[in-house]
């Protein structure tokens, strides 16, 4: 749901929306007295995708919510998941512990990614949800799955990666084609007036701050450029741990491409607020008007 330093590595993100890269720091690096080396900073010692996770993610309420709609829409539970651009496959494994009968797919095309998530979430599972995950590296457009998905996932707006029209309606029809009969395909998007700026945004946690970067943006064509960086006590920086190159797609757009994919039932969910007003209550609701907020967060359904 990125700019790169390895060509080859660069070119496979290009295609699929994909962090990668190597680790950088900016902090200065002092020596120790007696000549002896530095100790290593914080920024250098950080593990970038536990720091994604940490301050991006939230599987348990992603997974709460696509579960429960998915039954409203339906009157059924989904028992097969397909979660695209799945990145470490942490959603993915969420949805494999929520049941027995729940079976769980992530695609992606990088393979650092995916080796870390088998290391650190496949191989963490009990042996009978471990059993019913599978990791695939692969093209999502391309992408089949052993059975036919009851969900398809495509959050945290990696899909953005294809920035022609032709491209998206591609991958909108081909999930449309993998779907199961009653399936129905979750899409995250975001926009208001502060995402057309170039600025930065920081998050600050308990042992690190994340930085939100709208590096560069082109209002003729709507391509933009960002980045996430990591700050710590320290003083380091983990620069441009992930970087993100794609089209900023507004939500009018989004639901033409899949009416045009054969998607004739799609659905905006809109974020409510907390009781002060000022920060979303992580309760996403079915809507056709929301007021022109700064900034904004919004899922979508789309049934064929």
């Amino acid at each position: 749901m990125v700019e790169h330093e390895a060509e080859q590595t660069k070119d496979r993100a290009t295609e699929q929306g994909k962090p990668a890269g190597k680790k950088k720091s900016g902090a200065r690096r002092g020596r120790r007295r007696g000549g002896q080396k530095a100790l290593p900073t914080m920024a250098e010692q950080a593990d970038r995708h536990v720091l994604y996770e940490r301050s991006v993610q939230c599987p348990e309420a992603e997974i709460d919510f696509v579960d429960e709609t998915y039954k409203k829409l339906t009157g059924r539970r989904a028992r097969a998941l397909r979660e695209d651009f799945c990145g470490t496959g942490n959603t993915t494994c969420e949805w494999v512990r929520r049941r027995q009968t729940n079976r769980g797919y992530g695609v992606d095309i990088d393979p650092e990614p995916l080796a870390w998530g088998r290391a650190q979430h496949v191989d963490g599972l009990r042996p009978g949800p471990q059993k019913r995950v599978e990791l695939i590296q692969a093209d999502v457009r391309e992408a089949v799955t052993e059975r036919a998905p009851d969900i398809v996932l495509a959050m945290n707006f990696s899909y953005w990666i294809f920035d022609t029209r032709e491209m998206m309606r591609r991958y909108f029809a081909h999930i449309r084609a993998q779907l199961a009969e009653d399936g129905v395909f979750f899409l995250d998007c975001y926009g208001g007036y502060d995402a057309y700026r170039e600025i930065e945004e920081r998050t600050e946690h308990d042992d690190f701050t994340y930085v939100w970067d709208q590096a560069w943006f082109n209002p003729v064509t709507n391509a933009c450029r960002c980045a996430i960086h990591f700050e710590f006590p320290d003083g380091s920086r983990l620069e441009r741990a992930f970087t993100y190159s794609w089209r900023l797609w507004t939500l009018p757009e989004v639901r033409e491409i899949l009416a045009e994919a054969g998607f004739s039932d799609v659905v905006v969910y809109w974020q409510g607020w907390d009781a002060a007003g000022e920060e979303g209550d992580g309760v996403f609701v079915p809507t056709e008007e929301a007021d022109a907020d700064a900034g904004w967060i919004c899922y979508l359904s789309a049934r064929p």
